[in-house]
């Protein structure tokens, strides 16, 4: 029996001629990530083994992304635990203040991330880099102090993507109708393996996002194969040579699962679970109080594009709160020099630093009581951004724009668009 992506890149990295799935391996790594959360607690877990420092400098990415600038004493002192352990090992891929941004946008940027790699971070959303064709995944803190990785080699689900999506329908739309139809736990532990002839309808920005939100599935990883548009993207970022891997026809899937692109709706995902998804115009008016722009799903330059054409000329619904932010340093900048940040301001949004912020509830758009928040970032879970009694609706940037303009959750084509 043949071998998936996945399979394929776990073979070569535990130095084995074919995996199996449910077979346990060790494999080298080629990227170890950690945040201002994660990697403290695997500092502290380095500071009790008998090892002098770390097992590769070059191979280490500390960003601190989720709580900076600091918002308190508790943040800064994590922040500052980080730092002085970059300095100490003269880690060659830490971010401060300044050149940070979104680890999970910022990695790719800057060229850390290339097919064929395999790379854990501690942090749930590190699935994003299979966009580029590479094994990522999301592990504990422990094991990132480790350094090392035993895998069990997880079995898969094949995707098979046809058709073009409709105008303003985004890689966003496409994960949520697919959490939709298998659930939060449909692929649990497994592989999410993406194909057909529809990817090429599909932006990098597109693939990072749906890869993102694999684990909202239960996926272990999810993966893109290599094509024209990623291999230019590799050239642009990164100087780091890459391997392309390909599913053997006789590989093994425990599900195939076919997506007609060009049938999918401008999709919102309802509190509280990203599984709990409906069509926008399916449902009664409901009335938001905020909307977040931004995260390490949809903070890229595409998303802001499209926010940006929505919301140009219009205005921010009478109070209603419209947070933008900016996955990293570069993103900013660009959508500075593309009038972007001016259409927002003028539009009565605030545009902020690269930083997780409202995503977790960390800081920035806390949501009180009986608020309700559009919101393009990955998880919806009770309290996720703030109180216990407010709502969250996943959201492509599309749909977060076009409710920002009409206060309740809308689409762009109920602005005419």
């Amino acid at each position: 029996m043949g071998m998936t992506m996945t399979q394929k890149i776990l073979a070569a990295h535990a130095g084995l001629s074919e995996v199996k799935a449910g077979q346990l391996i060790e494999a080298d790594l080629d990227l170890v990530l950690g945040n201002d959360i994660t990697s403290p607690v695997a500092i502290h877990e380095m500071d009790k083994m008998t090892v002098k420092t770390v097992f590769d400098k070059d191979k280490i990415a500390l960003v601190p992304d989720h709580f900076v600038p600091n918002k308190d004493i508790k943040s800064a002192e994590h922040c500052k635990c980080v730092r002085q352990f970059a300095m100490k090992h003269d880690i060659t891929n830490y971010f401060e203040v300044g050149q940070m941004g979104i680890e999970h946008a910022l990695l790719p940027e800057q060229g850390l991330t290339v097919a064929g790699d395999v790379i854990i971070g501690a942090d749930s959303h590190t699935c994003t880099y299979g966009a580029l064709g590479a094994f990522s995944t999301g592990v504990g803190s422990t094991d990132m102090a480790a350094g090392m990785a035993w895998f069990k080699v997880p079995s898969a689900i094949k995707f098979v993507l046809t058709g073009k999506p409709k105008k303003w329908v985004s890689g966003k739309d496409v994960i949520l109708h697919i959490i939709g139809m298998i659930g939060v736990d449909g692929a649990l532990y497994k592989s999410m393996e993406f194909t057909g002839d529809g990817i090429a309808n599909l932006t990098m920005d597109d693939r990072f996002t749906i890869a993102n939100m694999a684990i909202e599935a239960g996926g272990k990883n999810g993966i893109f194969p290599v094509d024209d548009l990623t291999r230019a993207y590799m050239k642009e970022h990164s100087k780091r040579p890459f391997v392309e891997y390909t599913a053997d026809d006789d590989a093994e899937y425990e599900q195939v699962i076919n997506i007609d692109l060009s049938e999918i709706e401008p999709t919102v995902s309802f509190p509280h679970l990203p599984e709990n998804t409906h069509v926008v115009g399916s449902f009664d008016d409901i009335k938001i109080d905020q909307v977040v722009i931004g995260s390490c799903t949809n903070g890229r330059i595409d998303d802001l594009r499209c926010a940006a054409k929505i919301l140009e000329g219009r205005k921010v619904a009478k109070g209603l709160r419209v947070i933008v932010i900016p996955a990293t340093q570069k993103i900013y900048m660009q959508a500075i020099e593309e009038g972007l940040v001016q259409t927002f301001i003028r539009a009565g949004a605030v545009v902020s630093t690269p930083t997780c912020g409202p995503c977790l509830g960390g800081y920035m758009g806390i949501l009180a009581e009986g608020e309700r928040c559009v919101s393009t970032t990955n998880r919806n879970f009770v309290g996720r951004m703030g109180h216990v009694d407010s709502e969250i609706y996943l959201a492509s940037p599309a749909v977060a724009a076009a409710s920002a303009v009409t206060g309740k959750i809308s689409q762009p084509s109920d602005l005419g668009l």
